[in-house]
């Protein structure tokens, strides 16, 4: 699968630009086999022409059935197969047993849905777990459940800047507007390792294949002699969506939940076997540990929240929010790993400055300027995510009829993510001004060794300069054999004159120099004489009366002769 905005893609639009109407609108409404019936896109395209244009991308995003700009990528078959792709997971929580259904069909969560709210007796919330989003999925459950469109959309794409014709802008949202949202998003950044360049061409591969738009960004010009020279680190932004079922104040109605997680990576290796677990080992006494190894994401998340305890599902009733505690968590770690891998590169960064072997092994700093400038671009970004966590996530003083904040826990930890990414871009500045430094001096030894080779070229041209003068001098007559008693007379001459050019070239500088100090002593004698502090004297005039004048060191000199 090619990837959109690259170069193999090409223009991406040709599904038209901010300012015109939808390419892929217009060519894929009549379609009526590609889009069965759809209330809740017809919804979309409601909105999107009443006053909310950012759900275009949501409305072409489901017509496409992936990223809009992948779509004269796509055949027929393809289309059909990301439409109807299903990975669900529906957890009940129940007062006495959990209920666990695994939903790989559209077909079969068309047919749950309505026995849901026939079984909602015992039930205290229900959380649909979703890997990898689908136009299917995002129809039923959003027509279902009367999911707000917003939610959606904001898990689509993996932007970080836009273009001022860009279809897919993404506006952030004002406090206001989030006091009122019933839905949140969290994005983070995961570390995987690969052994090879094949290996992260898969892994990129791979992420073309995902529905929603997500990229490996790899530290291709990354190439130091600590690790493996074939090993590549990539990371993947991701994002994890969580929403949850308004209800009316007094109502006692289950409470309903969507949790969207990315789909993982299968190449390649979580960075050193993954992140460390926040759940504490279990004991010698519990036996063995029949805990199961963590394949993705979703299958983690999952096995996470279904081991909740009584305590936990009761306390949903105060706080939904409960739910997406584990999740969180989840993204706090990957966080940690992330940070500790910057640490590293860093580290060896330094090192390269400092060690003049690795200088001479690497031949110039100008690598390592080129890694430094990859962290320099991507500090500023990762701060943003854990910033928007933190403020819109964590810190969010209201979030439905909640009484409690659960996710308050984990407030402290999110502080120190975020302090730690800050040391690093101060951190990352500094060793950019040291390698500049470094750069420069070096850049000036080499002007020096130059110069040095200049001044060589230059002995050698006053050394045959006078040469051939003196030849042409001499060859001024046609007949040669008149110069047979000359030649003498040219050595005497040319030599002296030679040797004269040279003292001169030698000894010009020194010259130079001196001339340069006498005029700077004299300049400085002359500065002395009409800045130094004169005597005050009071002389008495002829008529008796005193006046004051002022006299200078010479002055006092002629006055006493």
């Amino acid at each position: 699968m090619i990837l959109p905005h690259t170069h193999e893609a090409g223009d991406p639009y040709y599904i038209g630009d901010v300012y015109e109407e939808s390419t892929v609108r217009l060519e894929l409404s009549w379609r009526n086999e590609a889009l069965p019936a759809a209330p809740y896109l017809h919804h979309i395209d409601q909105l999107t022409d009443n006053g909310w244009p950012q759900l275009r991308y949501l409305a072409d995003w489901m017509r496409v059935t992936t990223a809009p700009p992948k779509w004269k990528f796509l055949g027929k078959e393809d289309m059909h197969e990301r439409a109807t792709r299903v990975n669900i997971i529906l957890l009940e929580f129940r007062t006495e047993v959990n209920t666990r259904h695994d939903i790989t069909t559209i077909e079969h969560l068309r047919r749950l849905l309505p026995q849901l709210s026939a079984d909602s007796d015992d039930v205290v919330a229900r959380l649909f777990v979703v890997e990898d989003l689908s136009r299917d999925v995002i129809e039923t459950l959003g027509s279902h459940l009367d999911i707000d469109p917003m939610f959606f959309r904001g898990h689509l794409s993996d932007y970080n800047w836009y273009n001022t014709s860009d279809p897919w802008i993404e506006l952030p949202p004002m406090n206001l507007t989030l006091r009122h949202q019933s839905f949140f998003h969290v994005r983070y950044a995961h570390a995987r390792y690969f052994r090879n360049w094949r290996s992260c061409e898969r892994a990129r591969f791979e992420t073309g294949g995902f529905n929603v738009l997500r990229r490996l960004d790899h530290d291709a010009s990354w190439m130091s002699g600590f690790d493996d020279p074939h090993s590549i680190t990539g990371m993947v932004r991701s994002r994890m969506s969580f929403w949850v079922q308004p209800r009316k104040p007094g109502d006692v109605a289950t409470t309903s939940g969507v949790l969207l997680i990315d789909p993982s990576v299968s190449e390649g290796f979580p960075l050193w076997g993954g992140s460390n677990d926040f759940i504490p080992c279990p004991s010698i006494a519990e036996g063995p540990c029949r805990r199961p190894p963590k394949l993705s994401a979703f299958e983690h998340v999952v096995y996470l929240i279904e081991r909740l305890s009584t305590e936990d599902i009761e306390s949903l009733a105060k706080d939904p929010r409960r739910l997406f505690q584990e999740p969180l968590c989840i993204v706090c770690s990957e966080w940690l790993t992330l940070i500790r891998y910057a640490n590293t590169r860093l580290s060896q960064l330094e090192w390269e400055v400092e060690d003049p072997y690795l200088r001479r092994r690497y031949k110039d700093l100008s690598a390592t300027l080129d890694k430094i400038h990859s962290w320099r671009r991507r500090f500023p970004i990762y701060k943003t995510m854990a910033s928007e966590a933190l403020s819109q996530v964590i810190r969010r003083d209201q979030f439905l009829q909640a009484t409690e904040n659960s996710l308050l826990a984990l407030e402290k930890d999110f502080e120190v993510i975020l302090a730690e990414l800050e040391d690093l871009h101060e951190r990352a500045e500094r060793i950019m001004s040291v390698v500049t430094a470094v750069m420069s001096i070096e850049e000036s030894k080499k002007a020096l060794q130059q110069d040095r080779s200049l001044a060589r070229l230059t002995y050698l041209a006053v050394t045959f300069v006078p040469l051939s003068f003196i030849s042409s001098f001499f060859s001024m007559s046609d007949d040669i054999t008149k110069l047979r008693q000359t030649f003498w007379i040219y050595f005497s001459v040319a030599i002296p004159v030679t040797l004269l050019a040279l003292v001169v070239v030698r000894f010009s500088d020194p010259v130079a120099d001196l001339y340069r100090r006498v005029i700077r002593r004299f300049k400085r004698m002359e500065g002395r004489r009409w800045t130094e502090k004169p005597e005050h004297v009071v002389p008495q005039r002829a008529d008796g009366s005193r006046g004051s004048i002022w006299l200078t060191k010479k002055d006092r000199k002629l006055s006493r002769n």
